[in-house]
């Protein structure tokens, strides 16, 4: 059985108010990896930024 079939069968135990809780909290992490995501994707910018504004690199994308 998967860990989403396990958290699955678990929930299904949970009072209402526990669900809303487990709810929040998956919600949480969603968010909190797509800010991780953001993060990275930003810091990395100003490092590829050197190789990415280059007259070779404006001439290969040109045609798309």
């Amino acid at each position: 059985m998967s860990y989403a079939e396990q958290l699955i069968e678990e929930i299904k135990t949970l009072p209402s108010s526990s669900v809303a809780q487990v709810l929040d909290f998956v919600s949480w992490v969603k968010q909190r990896k797509l800010s991780q995501i953001s993060e990275t994707m930003l810091l990395s910018e100003s490092a590829l930024l050197k190789d990415w504004d280059t007259q070779e690199e404006d001439e290969a994308w040109a045609n798309l």
